[in-house]
């Protein structure tokens, strides 16, 4: 790899540009993407930035579940964004049409219109999973800059490691102590 790809490499991964769409959500998701860019959580300190145009992007951020009207744009704001490039499925919304999975008015999952690379489940989210999220598309993007890579999609896990039990996955930490020892 020459000097310029091993620079272009180094600064996808530690300032990846992010463009944000919304596919018909409740905006809940919306709140904690923007939240998450506040100095309470301080994703710029990663060299994230909000975009205003998907030429200028490298990841693309959906969320919400996928509606008729919003299908085509989603397709075109795929074809704008350069690549090599991500995305980021926000919320369950994109992964799965979550609580809307009978409506008329849905497309189905996003991964069925466009290739997914990361999918951060939560409705909506935590800053910090989606903070998370955005470390790990920029990673993969990294990666894909520097060879040909095929598109392989990430779950992240909704907690950390140590979880309490008081968090969305309902168990325990003694039933995930006797699932470990066992």
């Amino acid at each position: 790899m020459n000097l310029w790809n091993k620079l272009m490499c180094y600064s996808r991964r530690h300032s990846p540009w992010l463009f944000h769409m919304n596919g018909g959500s409740c905006n809940g998701c919306d709140i904690e993407l923007i939240a998450s860019l506040t100095p309470r959580y301080d994703a710029e300190q990663l060299g994230v930035r909000l975009e205003g145009s998907p030429r200028h992007a490298d990841i693309l951020c959906i969320t919400g579940p996928i509606t008729h009207n919003a299908t085509n744009a989603i397709k075109t704001v795929y074809d704008q964004v350069c690549g090599p490039k991500a995305v980021i499925a926000i919320g369950s919304c994109p992964a799965t049409t979550n609580v809307f999975i009978d409506s008329r008015t849905l497309e189905g999952p996003l991964s069925k219109h466009i290739p997914v690379d990361v999918f951060v489940p939560g409705c909506p989210p935590r800053p910090d999973a989606i903070i998370q999220g955005v470390a790990k598309a920029a990673e993969i993007l990294a990666e894909r800059a520097g060879k040909k890579q095929p598109v392989v999609p990430v779950v992240m896990p909704l907690v950390g490691p140590g979880c309490s039990g008081a968090c969305a996955c309902g168990a325990s930490a003694e039933a995930k102590n006797e699932e470990v020892q066992a």
